[in-house]
Order: structure tokens, then C-alpha cells, then sequence
């Protein structure tokens, strides 16, 4: 006897075949209508994806639903959690492990099929992806352009580490240079995602002068308090605050780091491009310290004012 499925029985089947990578993805926007299309066509065969946006006024929002992407808005007052941490307490995630991706990201076939792979371990719990920075059409291999961040975790398993509990709306709406923490053992994916760092300078400019407004204010405590740390020893990330809490110090630290990235670290080698890069991460550092002098002298009135009669 032929039993003939139902409706839900018949579409279920074809439902899960659509999904070539069974992961959730966050997506944190605000008028990200040049790079989206990039990042969801990217994403075709995910299990789901939430569009994480702070109102946008461009066709982000448009372009999300068009793509079937989940739209949910964060409106941003200051303080802790910012959006992707938000986005974690609050969302309702289908599937056992999350992906978080900005939207001038893109996931690779060779990437997906990693992930595929990776995602099948039972005893590894989160996974750092490396970026390879596309910058003004040209993909960056120097200048100590290449990072990796811990995109990839087991849902419930991931949260980001606060650095600054102080934070305003001047200081972008989502996390900066806070990090994922894993309750579990991690390892490195051997693939990369595609950033496209920058699409238009003068939106880079304003980005990174947000950055710079956080960057002032959590260098300005007295010590590294977060779950992470800074450590000469520890990982990429760790390394990195380690040294830029020392470079700090030195007179002259904005040129150091352009000699550092553009000779040493053969950034010349990326044409105009890797000169380009290299001169704004040394005027980010630059700007980060001008804001740091302009809070220290900023307090120093305040205290005089208060010890006036």
C-alpha cells in the first residue's frame, strides 16, 4: 500500500536539502547597501540569517528581506551589551552554532566546506577564521594586514568580554576590538573570509573616528581588565594589546607603527593601496592618543575646578 506524504511531509525534505551549512549568522548593519548584496549571496544555503540593523536609511533593510534574511533593529543608548552581544541574548537561533560576519564580509566555497567539516567535531567548541583584507580593490599580504577573530561557536558557548562598560553612542553601536570568549577548547580554520575593508574612504574616515572615541577611553585605564587581557605571550589578540598599551609610551609612536607596517612589515609591497592602509593605521594611532591627551587634560580641569573655593 502507496502512502502518499502530506504538504509538511513533502516539504520538509526539500527544506533541508536548501540547507548546505546548518549554522546561524548575525549580521550587524547600519547603511550597509553597497556590501550586503556581497555577503548574502555569499551566504546562499545557511541555515538562517539575522540582519541585525540600527535603522537604517538606505535600502539595507530592503536588500535583507530580499535576500530572506531575518531583519531585527537595535537601537543603540550607550553602555553595555552593544549589538552582536545584544543580538546573542536575545535572538532565537534555530541552529547549534553561530556565525557572526559583518557585512563587508563574504564566506568562501572553500571556507563553507570547512565549516561544514569543522562544525561536525563534537569536542571543539569555537573556531578562529582569518581575514584577508581586500582594501581599495587590492587584497592586502603585508603591512601585518592579516588577523583572525573568533567567528564561529557553538551557541550558548560564545559571549564578547566587555572592555568599557562607560560607552556612549559616540563610540559605534557595535563591539570594536572586543573579542568572542568560548567556554570550551577553540582551534584556527585553515581558510579565510573575503573582507572588504573599505568601499568608500570618507565612510572609513568616520568609522575609524568612532573606533578612535572607544580606543581613547579604554586605553585610559589604568590596567587591561577584561576576560582576555593583553599578554607578549598569549594569542594574536593578546599580543596586540600588549604591545600598542608599550607603544603608547614612545614619542613619535603614529610614525613608528607607519615604519613598522609600510618597511618593515613590507607594506610598500601592496602598491598604492598598502600605502594608503599602512598611513591610516598610523593616523588612527594618532588620533586615538590626541583623545587620550584631550580626556587627561579634560579631567585635570575638572579636578582643578573642584578644589577652586
Amino acid at each position: 500500500m502507496q502512502v502518499t506524504p502530506t504538504v509538511e511531509e513533502a516539504v520538509q525534505p526539500a527544506l533541508q536539502r536548501c540547507v548546505s551549512l546548518p549554522v546561524s549568522v548575525v549580521i550587524p548593519v547600519r547603511n550597509e547597501a553597497r556590501n550586503l548584496p556581497r555577503c548574502l549571496e555569499s551566504l546562499r544555503g545557511v541555515g538562517e540569517v539575522y540582519v541585525v540593523d540600527s535603522f537604517s536609511s538606505d535600502e539595507t533593510t530592503e536588500i535583507a528581506c530580499a535576500y530572506d534574511a531575518q531583519v531585527v533593529q537595535f537601537h543603540y543608548r550607550g553602555g553595555w551589551p552593544k549589538k552582536r552581544q545584544w543580538a546573542l541574548d536575545t535572538l532565537s537561533f534555530s541552529y547549534n552554532w553561530i556565525l557572526l560576519l559583518d557585512a563587508d564580509e563574504a564566506l568562501t566555497p572553500a571556507l563553507a566546506a570547512e565549516i561544514r567539516q569543522a562544525i561536525r567535531d563534537p569536542q571543539c567548541c569555537g573556531y578562529y577564521i582569518g581575514l584577508q583584507v581586500i582594501f581599495l580593490g587590492r587584497a592586502l599580504r603585508h603591512g601585518d594586514a592579516r588577523f583572525y577573530k573568533l567567528s564561529l561557536f557553538r551557541r550558548g558557548m560564545g559571549r564578547f568580554e566587555c572592555r568599557l562598560r562607560q560607552q556612549d553612542t559616540s563610540m559605534c553601536d557595535m563591539e570594536v576590538h572586543e573579542h568572542v570568549i568560548v567556554d570550551g577548547p577553540t582551534a584556527t580554520l585553515k581558510h579565510q573570509l573575503l573582507h572588504h575593508n573599505v568601499a568608500l574612504l570618507s565612510r572609513y574616515i568616520r568609522k575609524h573616528d568612532e573606533y578612535s572615541n572607544w580606543e581613547s577611553r579604554v586605553l585610559m585605564q589604568p590596567g587591561e581588565s577584561s576576560a582576555i587581557g593583553a599578554s607578549l605571550f598569549g594569542n594574536q589578540a593578546q599580543r596586540r594589546r600588549w604591545l600598542k598599551r608599550k607603544f603608547l609610551r614612545l614619542p613619535g609612536s603614529p610614525v613608528l607603527l607607519f615604519l613598522y607596517r609600510y618597511v618593515l612589515r613590507l607594506g610598500f609591497l601592496d602598491g598604492v593601496p598598502g600605502l594608503i592602509y599602512c598611513t591610516f593605521q598610523s593616523i588612527q594611532l594618532f588620533h586615538t592618543k590626541a583623545k587620550m591627551y584631550e580626556l587627561r587634560r579634560g579631567n585635570a580641569e575638572s579636578q582643578n575646578c573642584g578644589e577652586l573655593p
